[in-house]
């Protein structure tokens, strides 16, 4: 089942908490959030790979890589079968890769920088993980500091009673009727990491999505969406507490 209408990927979240969100010292016209990881040891054996013929950025690879082939192959493994995402069709600055850090944050930190729409993951030695990401569209938008309080695989989604109001259709997902049971047309997709700030939630969320061609997009309802091959990757590497920034 497809559920139509849905701009955003997030979870529930509520109008009067995002205002409060904000005011906590957020910019109403930033968007964006951001992650962190304790575990670097994965890093020493990934690299960025080379291609052999020219990559044209905004149009895709020149040709398929085997180093992609692998990462953002089929998970045949999960509770729901993730299918191959096709890569290659996908501007090869969002995929992801190891690069310097750019951030300046504390290794362990999860950086969102909202003009780039890349996610860092920073870890030692001046180096960070970088994944493409969608983020809030105008007015659906924030920025700040925060933590990933917790983490969850293959999550339900309830629309907020505001989106349900928009979209009617939505209703059989409301919290009342228990939500949208996770699956592979779910949009939190197979992961979700959940954001509080100061003990709250502020039900923004860092989540995958099925939609990889918004990627690198502003497209979403707040929430910042991976592929969800990245998702996986970034929720294995990301304990709860982990510092977050949306710049």
């Amino acid at each position: 089942m497809t559920v139509t209408g849905i701009t955003g990927n997030q979870d529930d979240y509520r109008t009067p908490s995002r205002r409060g969100f904000l005011a906590l010292g957020m910019g109403a016209t930033a968007a964006l959030a951001g992650c962190t990881s304790t575990t670097t040891e994965r890093f020493n054996a990934e690299t960025t790979p080379t291609f052999r013929t020219p990559v044209n950025r905004g149009s895709g690879l020149a040709r398929r890589s085997d180093y992609y082939d692998i990462m953002y192959g089929p998970k045949p493994d999960e509770p729901f079968p993730l299918p191959a995402i096709p890569y290659y069709e996908i501007d090869p600055a969002f995929l992801r890769q190891e690069v310097a850090d750019p951030t300046g944050e504390r290794p362990g930190t999860i950086v969102v920088n909202t003009s780039e729409r890349m996610l860092y993951l920073v870890r030692e030695n001046g180096r960070a993980m970088r994944y493409g990401v969608g983020i809030g569209r105008a007015g659906f938008s924030w920025s700040g500091r925060a933590i990933v309080q917790w983490k969850q695989k293959w999550p339900k989604w309830t629309p907020p009673q505001e989106m349900i109001a928009r979209q009617p259709d939505l209703e059989p997902y409301s919290a009342e009727n228990g939500g949208m049971a996770p699956g592979l047309n779910n949009p939190l997709g197979a992961r979700a990491l959940y954001i509080f700030q100061n003990g709250e939630d502020t039900l923004y969320r860092l989540h995958g999505s099925p939609e990889y061609k918004s990627i690198g997009k502003a497209v979403s309802s707040g929430c910042v969406r991976l592929i969800n091959q990245d998702i996986v990757d970034l929720y294995d590497r990301v304990p709860n507490r982990t510092p977050i920034v949306v710049v």
